[in-house]
């Protein structure tokens, strides 16, 4: 039997929905991304100048090896004759050090080519380890180009607590596209989200307890367990364990983490009790499981943030819990997050707290970055996030950058994305800031990388617009470029959080 289980949940007021951002971030398997130089830009049919582009081949931490490079016209104007082709120059490249790698793609083209905009991918591939990049061909005068809409993304969905809904969306060809029988309207008002790492269920917290929706091929979603919830739980941070076995979560003003048993494949209840841990404080934000399973985080307000060890084959998976105090007494964690596993790795590098009042200046938001397997707090950190409220922190995939989504910042609601390099030395690691931030709707609260690494998505719960799409920048490393800007539900209205397909 449970202890003391919370059943009340104010829902007015927007900063406590705002809070209701838990969300999967899937662990990436990527060990390199692919990049292009952007536009190839041919003046007119049959002209060889201005006819290529740089591919760019970048390793993770830990990557070694030989990735193959291939290329393919993917997409071409109606009835196009004589179609572009595409070459690369050379055909695989080796990493054998930190250093990216480049190959040269070439666009041919005849005296008959029709003229247009085409779409060339490039896809890497290593052992099982594949990814691409699509750089945009424009052949005489084109008004607009690709350059931007050439890249297409994986599956994520949406959750709207103003219009009750979870809507499905991928990017398809630079176009916002919305996934088969989205949106669906959920039984109650949502809370909170989390896709589970095998792909193939959806988590809905609501006001009436949590749900499971099946996901199908296609991303469209089932509402499940005979449509009804499968825990009566009201929480409002939420992630599954990497083995898809347990749903980890926690409830505003109730001081414990929860672990309620799963069926990895119709996503039901396995047993009638759930297991819990006792944390320190009721104030609970957000919740995150570390890709080994072996530690959960909580961010608990003003008392800082409950560090609990987990082992997901005993009956009770939590341990002993421990605490981190907030870096500043007047500060709150409001947002955790842990690296994924990089290739070769067995456990994370890095695990970030995000902090009010935690440096100095204007905007005092901090990030804060601990090593893993120590749990001590790196050299440098806490490191300014360029705003008032770190909502949510995003480890990207390939292990080279983390990125942390302020609410607001000291001159207003509109909020700001800061970015950071990672880099390490043995088992030292620093973050070194970007040179640019990242501007994002108002009062952004969640962040999620898509499947294919080629996209960083953020929601605003107060719209203007409430969804923003980014790619990573071709020329300065690590810097995000906008290239979507759409309403999800009534915009501007209370887009609280977002979970990627994995």
């Amino acid at each position: 039997m449970r202890l003391k289980k919370w059943t009340g949940l104010a829902l007015a007021a927007p900063l406590l929905l705002a809070g209701c951002k838990g969300f999967w971030n899937p662990i990436g398997s990527s060990d390199f991304t692919l990049s292009n130089s952007g536009t190839i830009t041919v003046s007119s049919p049959g002209a060889t100048s201005g006819n290529t582009s740089t591919i760019t081949v970048t390793p993770s931490s830990s990557f070694s090896g030989t990735v193959a490079l291939t290329c393919a016209v993917t997409t071409s104007p109606s009835s196009a004759t004589s179609p572009v082709t595409c070459s690369l120059s050379p055909t695989s490249v080796t990493i054998s050090s930190s250093t990216a790698e480049t190959a040269t793609l070439t666009a041919s083209t005849t005296s008959t080519t029709t003229t247009g905009s085409y779409e060339v991918t490039v896809t890497g591939t290593a052992g099982s380890a594949s990814t691409t990049t699509t750089a945009c061909v424009t052949v005489g005068t084109v008004s607009g180009n690709c350059s931007t809409s050439a890249n297409s993304s994986g599956n994520f969905y949406v959750m709207n607590v103003e219009t009750k809904q979870v809507a499905g969306y991928y990017v398809n060809a630079g176009i916002l596209t919305v996934l088969p029988g989205s949106p669906v309207t959920v039984p109650a008002t949502p809370l909170a989200i989390a896709v589970s790492p095998n792909g193939s269920l959806l988590y809905v917290c609501t006001a009436d307890g949590i749900y499971v929706y099946t996901i199908s091929s296609t991303g469209q979603l089932t509402l499940g367990n005979a449509s009804g919830p499968i825990s009566s739980d009201q929480a409002i941070s939420m992630q599954v364990s990497p083995d898809n076995d347990w749903l980890i979560e926690v409830a505003t003003g109730a001081p414990y983490v929860y672990a309620i048993p799963i069926d990895s494949s119709t996503g039901a209840v396995t047993s009638k009790i759930e297991q819990f841990a006792v944390l320190p404080a009721s104030t609970v934000q957000q919740v995150a499981i570390s890709p080994d399973e072996t530690f959960v985080l909580v961010a608990m307000g003003s008392e800082g943030t409950a560090t609990v060890p987990f082992t997901a084959a005993n009956a009770n998976p939590f341990g002993a819990v421990g605490k981190i105090a907030p870096v500043n007494s007047a500060g709150a964690a409001i947002s955790v997050a842990v690296d994924p596993l990089q290739s070769g790795q067995t456990a994370p590098r890095l695990f970030y707290i995000g902090e009010t009042a935690a440096t100095s200046g204007s905007n005092t938001g901090g990030l804060r970055a601990f090593n893993f397997s120590t749990l001590k707090e790196i050299t440098g950190s806490p490191f300014g996030s360029q705003g008032l409220a770190p909502y949510s922190i995003l480890p990207i995939s390939t292990g080279n950058y983390v990125y942390v989504v302020n609410r607001q910042t000291s001159s207003g609601s509109t909020g700001v994305i800061a970015g950071f390099s990672i880099s390490s030395s043995s088992s030292t690691y620093s973050l070194t800031a970007l040179g640019s931030n990242f501007a994002a709707g108002t009062n952004p609260v969640a962040m999620a990388e898509d499947s294919t690494g080629t996209f960083v998505f953020a929601v605003d719960y107060g719209g203007s617009p409430d969804l923003k799409g980014y790619t990573f920048d071709s020329t300065n490393a690590g810097y995000l470029d906008g290239v979507i800007s759409a309403a999800t539900g009534t915009d501007p209205v209370q887009a609280s959080a977002i979970a990627a397909a994995p």
